[in-house]
């Protein structure tokens, strides 16, 4: 989830290709870009161009979930994003503008969309048309690509497929036009028992390399957890809680996503126990360094399966190393949130850090934050011709008490 911006950045660039290596070669421009302008109703102060739907989705589902409701505006930003076809694009800067041939959709904005509003509730045609946009770019093999039109890929298919479970479908049944289910196209993506090395066993990949081969990926795995279990982004917290186990070898039934999911599990927590959280490999970096966002995305998917033990040292991790790295991150302050709530975990507590109240300070005040502002507000206005009536009756009192004080020393004067 960490590099969702950058490699959304890589895809836009691969599938455009307009202009890139001239660009590169071009002095630099003396002028820094202008800065974003950033919508009123969205989450966040980064440019947008990227993940604007996707943080958006993050954000409100995130404050859904811990009984939060988002402010309108914020709900009717992202609703405004839709295109008329039911796909989002990343994010577009003018939304009165109409989509077109043109306009990049985004598989997994639309799928993390589709989730958020299935869950605020009162957007059912929003959500009906999203679903029946990602079934229109199901791929012949079953799965789902970032950009629709490109290769199928582990991690866009199990974010399409999590939504459509979410949203109350049967991804079994979802087929594409050559007879391929969402499933059949998941699991093509797993390595299976003949993968080497054998720590890859029970891993999905994104897709494969340039020698056809498909290396283990932990973003893609721990999706594939949530889409094999048929589950989304918001996980309640497991009745009972089970050692994750690696993946059964030989298969007894390789085409079960249950099952399959079961083994990404276990693969995730026996990656787990090497570090305690994830690695990955940055690009520009020479060492892998600490994956937060999909060290989070691993302890949600643990939990779903009913693993919230193999998940415990991830989420004491998360606690201590994660607040720089979501500071003012809708996207990843909502993450966190599901991960909290996917535990059980108190999300207002979270290694000293308020999630919730920096989620909520990230964008548009919600409903609770405006009706308590309003409140105070009125209770200021209430509370000041109180004051002003009793500091009048005071003063007044203070009056009589000294007019009756010196008519009291002129009867005694008289009296002497």
């Amino acid at each position: 989830m960490n590099v969702r911006r950058s490699a959304a950045a890589l895809a836009a660039s691969a599938v455009l290709c307009v202009g890139a290596a001239p660009a590169a070669l071009a002095a630099p421009s003396p002028s820094a870009p202008p800065a974003p302008v950033i919508p009123s109703g969205l989450f966040g102060k980064k440019d947008p161009t990227y993940d604007g739907v996707w943080r958006q989705s993050f954000a409100l589902l995130a404050q859904h979930t811990v009984g939060v409701k988002p402010a309108k505006e914020a709900v009717d930003w992202l609703v405004g994003q839709q295109c008329a076809g039911g796909g989002f694009a990343s994010f577009r800067a003018d939304s009165a503008a109409a989509c077109d041939d043109k306009t990049m959709f985004d598989t997994n904005a639309t799928a993390m969309a589709v989730q958020a509003l299935k869950a605020l509730g009162g957007q059912d045609a929003a959500v009906k048309k999203g679903v029946d946009w990602l079934k229109s770019v199901q791929n012949e093999d079953g799965g789902w690509a970032f950009v629709p039109g490109t290769p199928s890929e582990g991690n866009s298919t199990s974010i399409v497929i999590s939504a459509l479970a979410v949203a109350g479908e049967k991804p079994a049944d979802v087929k594409s036009k050559a007879g391929k289910s969402a499933y059949e196209g998941l699991l093509a993506f797993q390595l299976g028992c003949a993968a080497e090395p054998a720590a890859d066993r029970g891993a999905f990949g994104y897709q494969p390399g340039p020698d056809g081969k498909l290396p283990a990926n932990a973003d893609a795995t721990a999706a594939a957890v949530l889409a094999g279990l048929g589950q989304g982004a918001v996980v309640s917290p497991a009745a009972a809680d089970t050692p994750a186990a690696a993946l059964t070898c030989p298969a007894t039934d390789a085409a079960d996503p249950a099952a399959a999911a079961q083994g990404a599990a276990g693969n995730l927590a026996e990656t787990l126990k090497k570090d305690g959280h994830l690695m990955a490999v940055t690009p520009g970096a020479d060492q892998p360094t600490a994956d937060i966002g999909n060290t989070a995305d691993a302890v949600i998917a643990l939990a779903a399966a009913g693993h919230e033990q193999s998940a415990a040292g991830a989420l004491e991790w998360l606690k201590t190393n994660s607040a720089e790295w979501a500071k003012d991150s809708p996207a990843a302050l909502g993450t966190l949130v599901l991960a909290a709530h996917a535990t059980g975990t108190d999300p207002k507590a979270f290694g000293g850090t308020d999630l919730v109240s920096a989620l909520n300070a990230t964008g548009p005040a919600s409903k609770a934050a405006e009706a308590k502002a309003d409140e105070s507000k009125r209770s200021e206005k209430s509370e000041k011709p109180v004051s002003n009536v009793w500091w009048i009756v005071g003063a007044g009192l203070a009056a009589g008490m000294g007019i009756g004080v010196l008519l009291s020393g002129r009867r005694k004067k008289n009296q002497l």
